[in-house]
């Protein structure tokens, strides 16, 4: 028998850094972190599609019926922004010429962003992408949209308000 010394084993710096140990602590393997990868994957896919579903069946001109300004105050070229159908929902409208007036939704069909009325250019623009839609119809001219812009019905009365109309559903 020799009297060599027994080497003792030496814990890795991480363990002395940190000796806390749990009861059931488990190793993830790989192909369990490949399912949960592709779970998540998945999920965040499906939620996308919801998303873009819920957007192309959502109707902006679905408000009630309401008085947005006096005719008067609106001059021809001019635009004035509003809220419709909700507080949250960003509008505008623009007096095309004396007796047309039209009104879309605020944001883009792209991403979201804010469209800005560009009278020498006859064009609603939204600079995020450097897309156009058509002043009178809200139809896509150029850019990355897609879909034209969402349309708000409006009618001048006879007092000479202009009213956005809304659709009853």
């Amino acid at each position: 028998m020799t009297n060599e010394p027994v080497p003792v084993p030496v814990a890795p710096p991480w363990k002395r850094d940190f000796p806390y140990e749990a009861q059931s602590e488990e190793e993830v393997t790989r192909r369990e972190f490949a399912r949960y990868l592709v779970l998540g994957a998945g999920t965040i896919a499906v939620a996308n599609v919801g998303l873009a579903v819920w957007t192309q069946l959502r109707s902006i001109n679905a408000g009630e019926p309401r008085a947005i300004v006096p005719a008067a105050d609106v001059a021809v070229g001019e635009p004035h922004l509003f809220r419709y159908p909700g507080d949250d929902d960003p509008a505008i409208l623009v007096r095309l010429t004396v007796t047309d007036v039209v009104a879309f939704s605020q944001k883009c069909t792209h991403l979201g962003c804010v469209v800005y009325y560009e009278p020498d250019e006859q064009r609603w623009h939204c600079p995020c992408h450097e897309g156009n839609f058509d002043a009178a119809t809200g139809a896509v001219v150029s850019g990355p949209p897609t879909r034209p812009l969402g349309r708000i019905d409006v009618e001048v009365r006879d007092d000479g308000m202009i009213w956005a109309l809304g659709r009853q559903t």
